[in-house]
């Protein structure tokens, strides 16, 4: 299993992923959120994965590596989930949070958050069915609303995202 980036003791150490969120360390993650001006590509996680299968979220939303910039981070992913490739993700902001996500499994994450600006019809995408099932493109206003109304239908993190931090999310477009 992979090694992730989590706070132990106030030590900053590699640590297996499962384990860190079946203890709910604090640890380090990416998002993004592709965008065509309020327009967000999301994704349905795979049934497969371990915590949160078949939920909605935003484009991308991952772990760094141990040593990994969360630049690059960013940019590694959104090509192995979503085969995008060739974009310019632009940071945001750094924001923590803490959420159940089933399964006694706990996400207590300090996010780098980045956007990346897109033309929708033009930007090519191939899901690794590993991860991502399907993708849609939503107004991210209705995106909000959908979420507020059937809030089971998506990620713990994702109605964080939307109801604590559309601002920085929405910032420059």
């Amino acid at each position: 299993m992979t090694q992730i980036p989590a706070w132990v003791d106030g030590t900053l150490i590699p640590v297996d992923k499962l384990e860190v969120h079946q203890r709910g360390l604090r640890h380090k993650a990416v998002s993004i959120f592709v965008m065509d001006e309020t327009q967000v590509l999301i994704q349905q996680r795979a049934l497969n994965k371990y915590h949160t299968p078949g939920l909605w979220a935003n484009t991308c939303c991952t772990h760094p590596h141990w040593g990994e910039t969360p630049q690059t981070c960013a940019i590694r992913r959104l090509s192995d989930e979503l085969g995008i490739t060739g974009v310019t993700v632009t940071y945001r902001d750094q924001l923590e949070y803490r959420a159940e996500v089933g399964g006694g499994l706990v996400e207590h994450e300090v996010v780098d958050l980045f956007t990346a600006q897109v033309d929708a019809e033009t930007l090519k995408v191939s899901l690794n069915p590993e991860e991502v099932m399907a993708t849609r493109w939503v107004d991210i206003h209705e995106l909000a609303d959908e979420v507020a109304r059937t809030p089971d239908l998506y990620t713990p993190w994702l109605r964080i995202y939307l109801a604590d931090h559309l601002a920085t999310v929405l910032d420059g477009v």
